[in-house]
């Protein structure tokens, strides 16, 4: 970040009035000396989350209905007067005074993360498998280890992010689709250590729900940036498990049956589509 630079902090937020004004006091505090604007997305809140944080100092986006995350962020993008954004939640969970350190980040970085430490004290433990198991399968698809898939403390700039626009969901996947987005086209993301605390108020995420969400964004994600991490390991089970078969007809004496036959041909079709399908992605690039 150049000191003739600005940042615009997104603050989505619906029904937050207990944390929305202490962090967009936060917030300003952090960024005392560094141009800035503070945008709290209302999200169609039903309690007093506008008027705390316009009374903080933010400037307000209404939403006018509960559309979602995703949402929120993207009409904040929009709103945006700096091409450089940092979004952070308005329940206190992210400390704002990591903002400068992501700031500095950005001098070499496409988009510096605040990968959270004591998270696992701090989600349930019912979610902790599923999260575990996230993450090693967008690691796999992405080919390097994230740090923090879907922390929702990031600087980023919004001409690299409006190319991704079409593929941000409404929900609560708006984090991961730019991650995996980011890493799959091979931009520069940095994962600075940060501290996660516990929120104020009610949490509005759904485990079982928005977990589902996850594994299903990420693997269309993946299709569409590295459609061969899919395509051939589906392929090569089709093709161990057809001839695996057939080797077992031919020991007892059976012809090769219509089962075995169609694994090996379905192996055949599905490689040869996800060749295609990675040569459109390469050549829309």
């Amino acid at each position: 970040m150049t000191q003739r630079e600005g940042v615009s902090v997104v603050i989505p937020a619906f029904n937050e009035e207990a944390g929305v004004g202490e962090v967009v006091k936060s917030v300003r505090k952090a960024l005392k000396g560094i141009r800035h604007e503070v945008l709290v997305v209302d999200d169609g809140s039903r309690d007093a989350t506008a008027a705390r944080a316009r009374t903080a100092g933010a400037m307000i986006v209404p939403m006018g209905e509960n559309r979602g995350y995703g949402a929120s962020l993207k009409a904040g993008l929009r709103h945006s007067r700096y091409d450089l954004v940092a979004i952070l939640d308005a329940d206190g969970t992210y400390p704002a005074e990591a903002l400068p350190a992501l700031l500095r980040a950005m001098g070499t970085a496409d988009m510096a993360v605040g990968a959270r430490s004591g998270l696992s004290k701090a989600i349930p433990f019912l979610r902790r498998f599923p999260k575990w198991l996230l993450n090693r399968w967008a690691n796999y698809l992405a080919d390097r280890r994230i740090p923090d898939l879907n922390s929702g403390l990031r600087v980023f700039r919004r001409s690299i992010a409006s190319k991704y626009e079409g593929l941000f969901p409404n929900g609560f996947s708006f984090t991961t689709t730019l991650t995996l987005a980011m890493e799959c086209h091979g931009y520069v993301v940095q994962y600075l250590p940060i501290e996660y605390r516990h929120r104020v108020g009610v949490s509005k995420i759904q485990p079982v729900r928005d977990t589902l969400n996850f594994f299903s964004l990420v693997l269309r994600v993946v299709m569409y940036f590295k459609p061969l991490k899919i395509f051939i390991p589906l392929s090569g089970i089709m093709f161990l498990s057809g001839g695996g078969l057939g080797w077992y007809e031919k020991v007892q004496g059976l012809p090769l049956g219509g089962a075995a036959l169609l694994l090996l041909v379905g192996a055949v079709q599905v490689a040869a589509l996800g060749l295609l399908a990675d040569l459109l992605v390469k050549r829309g690039r």
